[in-house]
């Protein structure tokens, strides 16, 4: 079958090796890009405000519009992939996102800088899990978890090194660009990709119903900005009533919404995510395992970069210098994740977690005998080796035994699981972060700081593991959920991390 032909691929067994991996290098592009600049943004800030005069609050909403935008339409996304096909929806989104980069770019103030960033948090959105809902659909067996090994990799990597590249780039000072070139970087090479969709990547989508649930959409969309919007404006505003407000309605909402999926379930009708995911114990448990990991990594990022730029007043390119030791740890561990998980099977996201709790640990001991930040590096590798034994299995284990029927919208639920994750996570840490700092910081109230929020980040990747337990199965091996079922696939296609 040629990769550039509309026909549906149902499964990936009708795709040759040579499609596939050309696929999957277009794909880590988009995923790439969007993750980098979830993280690179903030490098830029004191250039963006000094720029165009920004207030504190328009600065803080050029972040939190785009995280807000990102974790209320994942869901929806993938259901639309589902139904209208995700190479379609991963074009859209993938060119919505270079537009917005560009208008990034062109901002002349503040105001159209965040309406641009909420225009690529939305792209990003619809983007995000295209990408999951297809690998899971176009590779098979030891394919699928070299793919999954390889997309966990790009996500890594931009956010481990999102802030050295924003430093570079902001440093080498490219066109005069200044801080805009952390936008402009997107639009190469999003236009590259988007030429090579239609050649490389073949349509795939679900074999559900045709048309999206509306009263879902709402409901749904609703609920994850109730529950978003005051944990990241909430701490800045000093939690005022409308947050408290806003997070005792996201339940109700939140409720409602898997109410009504199961009543149109139950009438024979297409909702927006069918509870038939929910019944497999993998799934489940792996999306609330995800959750829970997903407390850890933004706010370790956010945490580590206050206390280097703010505690020790090194440069963002400094900084991001250091990362460089957290990126070598990940790398290693990345490369050889599929060939321990393949022995492993689940546990290795344990192993991984355990991994990254004890490099939190060498880290406080680290700052508590010395403020010298070159004695943080091997703290840095041993965590950023723990992070890649986690990042790509976390992917695999999840969706596995989701067929192409569910695909869109399973990989959207693990995306707004790890979203909503990393807001309650800076969210918590942010917490335990300012207390201790106090209202007159010093260079050591930022390590005593840190070290508080290192400890409540080591709790929570022990949570990881002891959820990990849950998970059933023991070894990798093969598995037919409801889902690979529905979908017509051999057992032989669905091997996957159990």
């Amino acid at each position: 079958m040629s990769a550039s032909t509309t026909a549906i691929v149902p499964d990936a067994a009708t795709s040759t090796p040579r499609q596939s991996w050309g696929a999957l290098l277009v794909l880590l592009a988009g995923i790439f890009i969007t993750t980098l600049d979830f993280f690179i943004v903030n490098v830029a800030i004191p250039a963006t405000q000094e720029d165009l005069r920004a207030t504190p609050a328009a600065i803080q909403w050029v972040v939190a519009g785009f995280g807000l935008a990102v974790a209320a339409g994942l869901i929806t996304a993938g259901r639309l992939g589902d139904i209208h096909g995700r190479r379609r929806m991963f074009a859209i989104g993938l060119a919505l996102f270079t537009v917005a980069s560009a208008g990034c770019g062109l901002a002349g103030n503040a105001e159209t800088l965040i309406a641009a960033r909420v225009v690529q948090g939305a792209a990003a959105a619809l983007l995000m899990p295209q990408v999951l809902g297809i690998v899971n659909v176009l590779y098979v067996g030891e394919q699928r978890i070299k793919a999954f090994t390889a997309y966990g990799l790009a996500m890594g990597f931009a956010g481990v090194f999102g802030q050295l590249i924003g430093g570079a780039l902001i440093q080498a000072d490219v066109f005069g660009l200044d801080w805009r070139a952390i936008y402009w970087i997107n639009v190469p090479v999003g236009l590259v990709a988007l030429v090579l969709v239609p050649k490389v990547i073949p349509e795939t989508r679900g074999e559900g119903g045709t048309r999206l649930d509306p009263v879902g959409t709402v409901l749904v969309t609703l609920g994850l900005v109730a529950v978003v919007l005051p944990l990241v404006q909430g701490r800045e505003q000093g939690w005022p009533l409308w947050t408290w407000l806003s997070l005792g309605v996201a339940p109700l909402l939140l409720g409602a919404f898997t109410l009504y999926q199961r009543r149109l379930a139950g009438n024979g009708g297409a909702p927006l995510v069918d509870p038939v995911l929910f019944r497999e114990r993998p799934f489940s448990v792996g999306i609330t395992t995800a959750l829970v990991y997903g407390l850890v990594n933004v706010a370790f990022f956010l945490i580590l970069a206050l206390y280097l730029q703010l505690g020790h007043g090194m440069s963002a390119l400094d900084s991001g210098l250091l990362f460089i030791a957290l990126g070598v740890g990940y790398f290693l561990s990345s490369a050889v994740s599929g060939r321990i998980a393949a022995g492993l099977g689940r546990q290795v996201l344990a192993l991984g977690a355990l991994v990254q709790g004890a490099g939190q640990v060498a880290l406080v001991a680290t700052v508590s005998d010395t403020h010298e930040t070159l004695w943080l590096i091997p703290g840095l590798a041993l965590t950023g080796f723990g992070m890649g034994l986690v990042m790509g299995p976390m992917a695999a284990t999840v969706l596995a035994g989701i067929g192409a029927r569910h695909a869109g919208s399973a990989a959207g639920l693990l995306s707004t699981a790890q979203q909503v994750g990393g807001a309650l996570g800076v969210a918590l840490v942010g917490i335990v972060f300012y207390d201790t700092l106090g209202g007159a910081p010093t260079a050591d109230t930022f390590g005593d700081a840190f070290v508080n929020g290192l400890w409540l980040l080591t709790a929570f990747c022990a949570v990881v593991a002891a959820l990990v337990q849950l998970l059933p199965g023991r070894r990798a091996g093969t598995v037919v959920a409801g889902g690979a079922a529905e979908a017509g696939a051999p057992a032989a296609e669905v091997a996957v991390l159990v």
